[in-house]
């Protein structure tokens, strides 16, 4: 290293702001060989420009190859020339961020080796003599492309065989193929609905479910055992033994899609008027062929119709906010439209806005769809005789803690058996995963032989799932995620958007709308609502200020809020919770709060943004109709009051 650069460093350590461990990752990254030219002349412009504050956000610490992967700024908040290249004409960086704690080809092709070296000791445990099966999606974001064909190129000549498709695709489909190709592992390049800044690196296991344990702590032990040095004879790519992917697998998954579908015949000449966009993103490659197999033909919001990763007309590109959406609805009251869908970039999540009596569009929340998908869904198996008309615990539906519990209402109503899993929709494909393996041991201890599960049509599973294991109904979570059937293993904009099409169409066809039918839910189970706050903390400084607040729910419990005294506090970090079929919930920093108002509240840290949530859950019982706008204004007030008075509460404890 040279000795200019030693001294700067120091200088900036010892009075111009650097941390330490930044310190010291700066200069294992100078020295371990493995950089190239350019990389080392962007770390030589943020050192010698005395951009400590950019540094620290690089290097602070080493980007975690968290239980779902990597996720975070693939471009600084500060580039470098060399990043930059032509970006002022072009609009696209011309290089990833360097630095540990960003996603760039060096995370990336670590977080390979170490995700290959796993899948080789997992083969080689079980006596298989395959080699490592990798199948890689990719979304639209910056170096999304870049990162899948590195991917792939290590994968190989690590010695294992890797597949990609020939473009963007959403995450469901890489969740599919992983099955349908019987891969040891998949992996998505995507942030999701994060900022254009980000990207990641999502893993998934055999079982086309993302990692758990005991796989998930398995495959984070390997990558962090990866070493820096030797990376550079990774970085080259070379896709000779890649292969990609055809046409056949795009028309098998949308074949999957399609058969979510419950009751075909209420989409027959429903002449349901949709407006779709994908927020710029992966949605339009799926869904769109889906709606068409069942004659509906939406219209598109063309400015967001362009793959962009810069998502030039929103802020977000996130369908839970109104922003995101606002080209679609005003695309939707022009044109009268019944409903409108949005999804994310990588298409795993979905939002709507549906007509009101007056012609104005209105958005709908994650937990209203939810709610409404789960008893319709219910109610059409039930009339359809999938499952019995006074409802079976050999059937099941499946929530996140954090989503509202109008869904348990429901599946009580129903005599459907409610599970509620930890955040995140590795859980609930966890769920599915061991039905699966349920009903395989079942059958083949009574049948002598293997039962081919993915060879079975939707009905088929359901019959063999309620006599030997539990079938799944329906699931999801509040933030826009949903999932209808298990061909695949994580949430689903593609099959959602098609589901909720047939929801919308079946009740056009009873004269009803969806409001009407929301409405009949609050009639028949109360008024529920919720509320999302949260605060955003950036950088190193942030990340401290989000432990204080975890650290002092633990040590220092909130106690009352607005005169009323919290009755219940559960801490998931140290306490033994189960669920509905016996089997404990895994630790994690999650606290529920329960006031002695029936109002209730849960606290986590994101794990793929720089935030603390606070989910608020506020519920009202209604008498009759005439009861239900006063129980709505009730509950609205109030959840906003407490909202005001947690986040104001985490303030104070973010700074002690």
């Amino acid at each position: 290293m040279d000795v200019s650069l030693t001294e700067r460093i120091e200088e900036l350590q010892n009075g111009g702001g650097l941390m330490e461990s930044a310190a010291v990752n700066i200069r294992n990254w100078l020295t371990g060989g493995f950089l190239s030219p350019e990389s080392l002349v962007s770390i030589t412009e943020l050192i010698e420009t005395s951009n400590a504050e950019e540094l620290n956000n690089r290097f602070y610490k080493n980007i975690a190859f968290g239980t779902g992967g990597l996720r975070g700024r693939t471009i600084g908040a500060t580039s470098t020339a060399v990043e930059k290249g032509d970006m002022e004409l072009t609009g696209v960086p011309a290089s990833p961020g360097v630095g540990s704690n960003m996603l760039n080809e060096y995370t990336v092709a670590k977080a390979t080796i170490g995700l290959f070296e796993y899948a080789r000791k997992y083969l080689e445990k079980k006596g298989s003599v395959l080699v490592p099966k990798l199948v890689i999606a990719h979304d639209v974001r910056h170096f999304s492309r870049y990162f899948c064909e590195l991917s792939a190129s290590v994968w190989t000549r690590c010695g294992g065989e890797a597949f990609i498709f020939d473009g963007p695709r959403s995450t469901p489909q890489l969740s599919f193929t992983v099955r349908s190709l019987g891969a040891t592992c998949g992996v998505v390049i995507t942030a999701s609905h994060n900022p254009p800044h980000d990207n990641g690196y999502k893993a998934y296991f055999e079982d086309g479910g993302q990692l758990v344990p005991p796989n998930d702590q398995g495959v984070i032990n390997e990558v962090e055992s990866a070493q820096l040095s030797g990376l550079q004879n990774y970085l080259a790519i070379n896709l000779d033994s890649v292969k990609t992917l055809g046409q056949v697998h795009d028309e098998a998954y949308v074949a999957a899609v399609a058969e979510t579908v419950i009751d075909r015949s209420v989409l027959d000449g429903s002449e349901l008027k949709v407006v779709f966009t994908p927020i710029h993103g992966t949605g339009a490659v799926s869904v769109l062929p889906a709606l068409e197999k069942f004659g509906l033909v939406p219209l598109l919001v063309e400015e967001q119709m362009v793959q962009d990763s810069n998502f030039p007309t929103v802020k977000s590109p996130n369908p839970e906010n109104a922003e995101a959406l606002s080209l679609a609805i005003e695309l939707s009251e022009h044109e009268g439209a019944d409903v409108l869908l949005g999804t994310d970039p990588d298409c795993d999540r979905m939002g709507v806005a549906v007509k009101s009596d007056e012609g104005k569009m209105v958005l709908v929340t994650g937990n209203q769809i939810g709610a409404m998908l789960a008893d319709y869904r219910i109610r059409k198996l039930k009339s359809m005789g999938w499952i019995p008309k006074e409802g079976t615990q050999s059937a099941v539906l499946i929530k996140t803690f954090v989503t509202s519990p109008m869904q348990e209402a429901i599946a009580r109503k129903h005599n459907i058996k409610i599970i509620n899993t930890l955040t995140g929709f590795k859980w609930i494909g966890e769920k599915l995963h061991l039905y699966e393996q349920e009903l395989k041991n079942s059958y083949e201890k009574e049948f002598g032989g293997p039962l081919d599960y993915d060879q079975l049509s939707q009905k088929e599973r359901s019959k063999l799932l309620q006599k030997y294991s539990t079938f799944y109904v329906f699931g999801g979570e509040e933030s826009y995620g949903y999932l209808p059937t298990d061909s695949v293993r994580d949430k689903d904009g593609n099959a959602a958007s098609l589901i909720f099409c047939e929801m919308v169409a079946s009740l056009k066809k009873e004269g009803r709308t969806v409001l009407d039918y929301l409405d009949s839910l609050y009639l028949q189970f109360g008024y529920f609502l919720e509320s999302l706050g949260q605060i955003v903390y950036d950088g190193a400084a942030g990340a401290a200020k989000i432990e204080n607040i975890l650290k002092s729910y633990r040590l220092n419990p909130p106690t009352e809020f607005l005169g009323a005294n919290v009755s219940k506090f559960t801490d998931f970090g140290v306490e033994t919770v189960v669920d509905a079929d016996g089997k404990e919930i895994p630790k994690q920093d999650l606290y529920f709060l329960r006031l002695e108002n029936g109002y209730r509240y849960a606290v986590r840290g994101s794990g793929t943004e720089p935030k603390i949530k606070f989910y608020l859950f506020g519920s009202e019982s209604v008498a009759d109709e005439s009861a239900l706008e006063a129980a709505k204004s009730k509950t609205r007030e109030n959840l906003e009051r407490l909202k005001e008075a947690i986040l104001n509460d985490a303030n104070h404890r973010s700074e002690n």
